[in-house]
């Protein structure tokens, strides 16, 4: 695979919360494990930039990821990335071993094509309306797609396509998917139209300040008037 990742990996010996802090700060690595496939799980740390450069690709959170570990290579896939809520530093990582029959559950990205000339929006007016953008599918370790791939080319105004009707590709299948959960991938609808409405605030705003003005109008008319009676009334 042309745009396969490929990890270099310590062995980790200092293990808990306080070690694994250490590792972070100290290092500049992020602790990990490897488990799975019948064997035993591995402590490991693995270089703050070569993972950080390998999760701006979707490939390591879909494909078989490859990690050098002692001279030896371990086939692995992404099961788990924890990151500090805030700053969204990388704080371990969860790798599961895999074989080329091993059967997993990923969830792959959805790729639209041919958007630009789609029938029911060059054609109709119509906008493209994507309601999936991502499906969790069940596949062989050997056999996971880059995407699922779906074509928009003849799709008409009003008209959609449901994830019962997706071509997936050989040996590969929604879990569980049938007419009782069956969902919309994407459709073509007719162009709202956007109303503007008035600001409610400034309304209120200006509600106040009219009641202001009168308030404040009112005020200097009853003290204009009881000026008057005032020089109206003959002194005693």
């Amino acid at each position: 695979m042309s745009n396969e990742i490929i990890l270099n990996a310590d062995a980790r010996l200092r293990t808990g919360t306080n070690k694994n802090r250490e590792i972070r700060r100290e290092d500049s690595m992020v602790p990990a494990v490897i488990y799975g496939n019948n064997e035993d799980t591995k402590n490991i740390k693995v270089p703050l930039n070569e993972i950080t450069k390998a999760c701006e690709s979707e490939l390591f959170y879909t494909q078989v990821l490859k990690i050098v570990l002692d001279g030896n290579e371990e086939k692995v896939v992404l099961k788990e990335l924890q990151r500090e809520p805030e700053k969204g530093k990388l704080l371990h990582a969860d790798f599961q071993r895999v074989s080329s029959k091993t059967k997993l559950k990923v969830i792959v990205p959805v790729k639209f094509l041919n958007e630009e000339e789609c029938h029911g929006v060059k054609m109709e007016g119509g906008v493209l309306t994507k309601a999936i953008r991502e499906i969790e599918v069940s596949c062989l370790a050997s056999n996971i797609p880059e995407s699922i791939d779906v074509d928009v080319l003849e799709l008409k105004l009003n008209e959609s396509i449901r994830l019962t009707e997706l071509s997936l590709g050989e040996g590969i299948e929604i879990p569980n998917l049938d007419e009782s959960n069956d969902q919309m991938v994407v459709n073509v609808v007719t162009p709202k139209e956007i109303v503007e409405e008035e600001p409610v605030i400034e309304d209120e705003a200006e509600g106040e300040d009219a009641s202001t003005d009168e308030a404040e109008s009112a005020s200097e008319d009853a003290s204009a008037e009881s000026e008057d009676s005032a020089e109206e009334t003959p002194a005693e």
